[in-house]
This record gives structure tokens, sequence and C-alpha cells, in this order.
């Protein structure tokens, strides 16, 4: 009998990794949890090793791990904690680990990330930001690495589905004429314009198809989120940025579609539930049982789409303006992207802002060729304190 793969999860406590660990749990024979990472969450990520047993855990900081291991210790676990980005990285490229989910949020998670690439890992990525913010670099590591990229995000996950096998030999000579990417609208796709000013982080965060956390809501909210994932799909498929096109589809049925030269376009359908791209990772090219109940298009009834109203969405118009521009531009946008949304959850700017302090952003600092991994951190600094700027001098 084979070993059950060794599964190391980043960002474990959030709710990519519950789904994950959800999927591994079904299928013990398969699939054995090697390491667990949840930052600050320290309660949450001690009750899920105490369940899965890990042979390493990883936290934020050096007192926050003394913190856990004392406790896990007190529970007869033999798990070691490690911290920080070093300890993120250790486990992601261990030898002993055949694949990595990369669902830490944010540019938190890009070095962990590569780190699973460079050791040529079986990669479940979530974390869109390490394409966003280096994409040429990543798709090189992967290429040289031999690593094995599976995108997890619904939309990228449905595109991998509807793809020919050989789709790295480029789209055009597979037949295929654009990507179309479905994107739900978010909780303000009928808000009146003049009242956008006015909504809250909770009506930000209250999506009405997803369960997601608070930055990812805040960003399908301002159709960020999918302005990153049309950056994402241009580096994974190797697309120029106008044959990726966005439609709103309210449903969140189907979750991505191909069009091909001859008039076909492919489509793949399921309920909105994270653990259907995540059992397709975890098993590809197999299928395995991923909890998710069956669709009922009966109940579903009905599939709505609509062009994205970009003087309502202006942070899709930045992405892919960013997308276009190449170089450092993405690096930027996400950057200033994670100060603003962080200035809004906190009450700090109203939700339109967030597309102003981009705007700014984009506009102060030049786009240079990313050459290096210090070139994209560079440029993602510059952007954060460029935002943060503009916030402190607005009081």
């Amino acid at each position: 009998m084979t070993r059950p793969q060794q599964i190391t999860v980043l960002g474990a406590t959030g709710s990519i990794g519950l789904s994950t660990l959800d999927v591994i749990a079904r299928h013990p024979e398969r699939y054995q949890v090697f390491a667990l990472s949840g930052h600050s969450r320290l309660a949450e990520l001690e009750a899920l090793c105490l369940i899965y047993r890990p042979r390493f855990a990883v936290v934020a900081d050096a007192r926050s791990a003394s913190h856990l291991q004392h406790g896990l210790h007190a529970a007869g676990l033999a798990t070691r904690v490690l911290s920080g980005e070093q300890g993120l990285c250790e486990v992601a490229g261990h030898p002993e680990v055949d694949a990595v989910m990369a669902a830490i949020v944010g540019a938190a998670g890009l070095k962990p990330t590569l780190a699973a690439v460079e050791a040529g890992k079986k990669v479940l990525l979530a974390n869109k930001e390490a394409l966003v913010m280096s994409g040429a670099l990543f798709i090189q590591a992967v290429r040289h690495s031999g690593a094995v990229l599976l995108p997890i995000d619904s939309e990228h996950n449905a595109i991998f589905q509807c793809l020919p096998g050989d789709y790295g030999r480029g789209l055009q000579q597979v037949g295929v004429r654009r990507i179309m990417l479905t994107a739900s609208g978010g909780p303000f796709r009928e808000t009146p314009l003049e009242q956008l000013a006015e909504v809250s982080p909770e009506q930000a965060c209250a999506h009405p198809n997803w369960s997601m956390g608070r930055k990812i809501s805040v960003d399908s909210a301002s159709m960020m989120n999918k302005g990153l994932e049309l950056i994402e799909a241009c580096w994974l498929f190797d697309a120029r940025p106008e044959q990726v096109e966005v439609v709103i589809h309210p449903q969140s049925v189907i979750h991505s579609l191909v069009d091909y030269v001859d008039g076909s376009v492919l489509a793949q359908l399921g309920n909105p539930d994270m653990r259907t791209p995540i059992s397709h990772a975890l098993a590809w090219p197999q299928r395995i049982d991923s909890g998710v109940a069956p669709l009922d298009l009966f109940a579903v009834a009905r599939l709505d789409f609509q062009a994205p109203d970009e003087q309502r969405f202006p942070c899709l118009r930045l992405a892919r303006q960013a997308a276009e521009a190449g170089g450092t531009a993405p690096a930027m946008l996400n950057a200033a992207n994670e100060v603003a949304v962080a200035a809004f959850l906190e009450r700090r700017v109203r939700f339109p802002e967030i597309a102003g302090i981009i705007d700014q952003v984009l506009n102060t600092e030049p786009v240079v060729a990313v050459e290096s991994l210090e070139t994209v951190l560079a440029a993602d600094q510059q952007a954060r304190q460029l935002a943060s700027q503009w916030l402190s001098r607005r009081g």
C-alpha cells in the first residue's frame, strides 16, 4: 500500500485552509497533514493540531511559537512549532512534503509559495498575490524546478478544467479565442452609486454567495478580486489581458468559461463551495469526493450575465491597466490595495476611496521591469509607503 501524501497547509485557519482540511479528513488513506500554519490565530491552530497531529506548526513570531509549543507539549503532541517567514519556507519546501496548499492571504504568502515551487512541489495555489506580484519570476521558477502548479481559485480552476491538457503550447495553438472569468458582482452590484460612500465594512463583507475572509470579501465587493484574478489568469494560461473578459454572473454557478475559435464555449459548473476546486487539485488528475452536494439545476432555475460597470467598479479598470503595463505595476496595485482595504476595514476611509488610493499610487510611482524578487519587494514596499502617506495626509 502506498503511503499517504504529505500535505502542508499554509493558512490553515482561514476559510481555504479549513476547507482543505475538511477534504483531507474525508480521505485519510490518501492524505496526511505534515504541517499547518496559522499566523496569530493560536487557539484555532492549537485546536487543529490536536485533530490532525502535524509534524510542524508555524506561527507569526517566536513568542507565539513558545506559547503554542507549551500547549501542544502539555497535550502530549510531538508537533514542533516554528515561526516567521523562515518557518513557513521550511515547511513549504521540506523534502518529505508532497503537496502544499498556498492559502496565506496577501503579499505575506509570496516567499513561502515560491519556496514550495523552487523545491519542485505540487503547489495548490490559492494565494493569488504570488502570481500578481511576481508572475514572470514565479512561472520561470515553476518551469525550472518542474513543480506542478494547480489553481485553487474557483475561476482559474474552472478554466484549467475547460482547457485541453496541452494548453501550454499556447492558447492560439489549441484553438482558444478568449477566457471568460465570471464574477458574482458582490454585495454592491445593484447599490445606487451615490450610496457607495456610506457602505460599512460589515456590508462589504456580507458576500451573497461565498464565505470568505474580510480582506478578500472587500476585494470581491470592489471587484479588485476579479482584477487580481485577471492578472493571475494571464500568467497561469499565458494569455494577453485582452484575451481575458470579465462577466458578471450573480448565481456563481458557472465558475468560468473558455471560448474556442470553432464557436464552442466550455463552462465548468458547480455549487459555490471551495471544496470542489480543492479536491480537484488535491487528487488531479483523478477525482475524489469533496463533500459538496450535487448541483441542482432545477433549484438554480436561471443563469444571468451582464457586463461589469467600470464606473461602479473602478478597481477592475485599474487592475486591467496594471496588467497591460506589466513590470512592477501589478505588485504596486496589490500593495496599495492591501493598505487601502485595511484602512477601510478600520473605518479610516470610505469604500470608493479604495480605488482612489490605488490610482494615486499607480500615477505616482514609475513602473520598472521585474528583474529579481528584490525588485518586486521594493516596488511593494514603496507602494505601501505612498498609500500610507496619502492616508496620513488625509488625516
